[in-house]
């Protein structure tokens, strides 16, 4: 398995194999900049509840539900395996995640379901009606698309 990688301003996901762990096991490391979306998220959550750190989360979840359907083994996992993978120095929330005998396919799988799922659940928590592509963007492309949306509804 290669390493996949799409990473913005916005957010990242990066999904690389680790052999030394074992066979078949992918690092999954992933981040939210929470200053970026802060004009879409500011004043839409309750205190220390912010929908970029909670979508973060739900993707956690939803990734983990994903890979135990493809019969692999999701496992929390701490390390710093991921850092400096954030292309700024602003406020990042991060999260990794290692699976065990993951399919080849599955780090396409991962990057696709993690962006969409983390945009579609923080513009959700900040009630806008936002469509997503059905395509999932280049990285340059769906940074555009994010900025656009806090031009437009950043408070």
């Amino acid at each position: 398995m290669e390493t996949r990688a799409y990473i913005n301003d916005f957010l990242y996901f990066v999904v690389r194999p680790d052999e030394s762990r074992g066979k078949a096991l992918l690092l999954c490391c992933s981040g939210v900049n929470i200053e970026r979306f802060a004009p879409i998220t500011r004043g839409r959550h309750g205190l220390s509840s912010s929908p970029a750190i909670r979508g973060l989360q739900i993707v956690r979840l939803g990734l983990s539900a994903l890979a135990l359907e493809k019969g692999a083994i999701p496992k929390t996992f701490r390390g710093k395996e991921c850092a400096g993978l954030a292309p700024t120095t602003e406020t990042w929330y991060v999260d990794v995640l290692l699976i065990e005998n993951a399919p080849e396919l599955f780090p396409d799988e991962i990057i696709k379901y993690g962006i969409l799922k983390l945009l579609e659940s923080i513009f959700r928590a900040c009630r806008l009606e936002i469509i997503l592509p059905d395509k999932l963007p280049e990285p340059a492309a769906l940074q555009e698309f994010i900025e656009e949306q806090c031009r437009k509804f950043g408070g």
